[in-house]
């Protein structure tokens, strides 16, 4: 196996086992005629500080699922493989942090789902393209600006049923993270990339016509 296959299938453990999880949730739900929504995250409420931990393996259907699933799997996986060292640091931070923050300030309202998560990773990798401003890491900002960039709009309390707080704090948090984790997984340059410029000299030839 090559280095690059294997450094893939590592950097894509993670996100595809939390996906599995999440899945395996919700078809649970299906299938036993239940609802985890009641596990949620509910704003400062005592009841509500289990969803700390549970609200983002709780989704509200399939649909719901379904739109969070690609940007976990593929945002995952690139900081996984793009910031090996910082990624399990910056993960663990953004499953709890930003609930934290909604359980404070949040609205009166059970918030589920993963998307805290998602908006944490892209402002991530979005500002740590513009911190780092190597040619990695300023690639993968450029890709998820491309991809993602319409999510800016889901931190504005448009859609009452949508926990923009979540996505507000996710945004917050890894904005911060980008900032802590600035200095780890440091870019190794090719060696073309180090080439020195042609030294264009002081005095050129003159050419003309007779």
């Amino acid at each position: 196996m090559n280095e690059e296959k294997r450094k893939f299938i590592e950097s894509i453990y993670v996100p595809l086992l939390f996906v599995a999880i999440i899945w395996a949730l919700k078809l649970s739900e299906i299938v036993f005629s239940f609802s985890l929504a009641g596990y949620g995250l509910l704003p400062r409420e005592i009841k509500g500080l289990l969803g700390i931990i549970t609200t983002p393996l709780i989704h509200a259907d399939i649909n719901h699922l379904i739109s969070n699933t690609l940007p976990l799997l593929f945002l995952g996986t690139g900081i996984f493989y793009f910031y090996k060292i910082a990624a399990k640091k910056v993960i663990l931070i953004l499953y709890f942090a930003p609930n934290i923050l909604v359980w404070f300030f949040g609205r009166e309202a059970y918030h589920i789902g993963a998307s805290g998560i998602i908006y944490g990773l892209v402002t991530f990798i979005f500002f740590s393209g513009v911190i780092r401003r190597d040619v990695r890491s300023i690639a993968l900002s450029l890709i998820v600006t491309f991809l993602y960039g319409s999510l800016v709009w889901g931190v504005l309390p448009i859609d009452s049923k949508v926990s923009w707080e979540s996505h507000l704090a996710g945004a917050i948090v890894g904005f911060l993270c980008a900032f802590i984790f600035k200095k780890f997984d440091p870019y190794k340059k090719y060696d073309w990339e180090d080439e020195p410029d042609t030294e264009r000299p002081d005095k050129l030839e003159i050419s003309y016509d007779n």
